[in-house]
This record gives C-alpha cells, sequence and structure tokens, in this order.
C-alpha cells in the first residue's frame, strides 16, 4: 500500500445503502412517516387551537432543498419537529450496532444539514424553532407561539391611517 492511501476499502457511490440487518428493521425504517407524525399532530392541534393559522411541510425559502413541518410566512417563523434518532437528540440518541459506521456518517451529516439549514434561514431573516419529538406538545406550543408573538408584534396594526389602538 502506498503512504498515505486510506485502508478502509474501495469508496462507496453517494448513493450507497447498505443492505438492512433483518426484515424487522427493513419494515421499521419503511414505516417512519416524513410528515404527520404525533407529535407534530399534537404541536399543530395546540397551535390551532390558539388561532395560529400555519403552512405545513413547507419550504420556507423558493429554491432551497429544506422543508420545515409548521411555517408561519408572514411571521417568517420556521419550526422544525426533529425525531431524537434522525436528528441525534442528546438525551434519547441510539446508535445502531449494524452497519455502524455508515448510520453514523448519515446522523452526522443529518445534524449538518439541520445546522446549515439554521444558518440559510436566519441570514434570510427568518427565525427557527427547533423542538424534539419527547417535548412535552403545551411547552412546545408555548414557544412557537411565543418566537411567532415576538415576530408579529414589532408590526404596526392594521387599520385606517391615522388608527391609533386603545
Amino acid at each position: 500500500m502506498s503512504p498515505g492511501a486510506d485502508d478502509s476499502g474501495p469508496e462507496q457511490p453517494a448513493n450507497y445503502r447498505p443492505a438492512p440487518s433483518s426484515a424487522a428493521a427493513r419494515d421499521r425504517f419503511r414505516a417512519q412517516r416524513r410528515r404527520d407524525t404525533a407529535p407534530e399532530l399534537a404541536l399543530r392541534r395546540l397551535l390551532h387551537a390558539r388561532g395560529l393559522r400555519y403552512r405545513v411541510d413547507t419550504a420556507p425559502l423558493p429554491g432551497v432543498r429544506r422543508r420545515a413541518d409548521v411555517v408561519f410566512t408572514r411571521a417568517r417563523v420556521a419550526v422544525f419537529v426533529d425525531g431524537c434518532f434522525w436528528h441525534s437528540c442528546p438525551v434519547h440518541a441510539t446508535h445502531p450496532k449494524a452497519n455502524a459506521d455508515w448510520w453514523r456518517t448519515k446522523l452526522e451529516a443529518t445534524v449538518c444539514r439541520d445546522r446549515d439549514t439554521d444558518a440559510t434561514l436566519a441570514a434570510a431573516g427568518w427565525c427557527v424553532v427547533r423542538v424534539w419529538e419527547h417535548e412535552p406538545a403545551l411547552e412546545t406550543a408555548d414557544r412557537v407561539a411565543e418566537a411567532y408573538s415576538s415576530r408579529t408584534a414589532r408590526r404596526a396594526p392594521a387599520g385606517p391611517p391615522g388608527y391609533r389602538p386603545v
């Protein structure tokens, strides 16, 4: 082997995905929903009950291939409900033993993409709220409502010229 050569074996193509370790693992991952998960639905119900209206599973910025779970377009608030496994929750993250290197790389890339999304949206003037799937829905709804209020409270009240709220 030449000096500096990588001995980790042949390089895999960019779209390489290892075979599932079992049929049960395959079925479990196939059953994962991309949207409308139980934590998302609970949060959306509470936000709707508070009179907040939003878009669901939408790209906040045109041309950017990142989708937020809940988006308040006028207030520029994007809410992401992150799953503990997929987004490497510091409290509940687990690491698969089968295909461990592949999963480690994949999950690290997801976290990096999350940070890049946060920075991209912030640079465009958006407020990003990230919540973990294990957080109580009432607490997350409070955080989202607070972010929404802080973004809309700065705007002048709607009304005819000369209108002043009491």
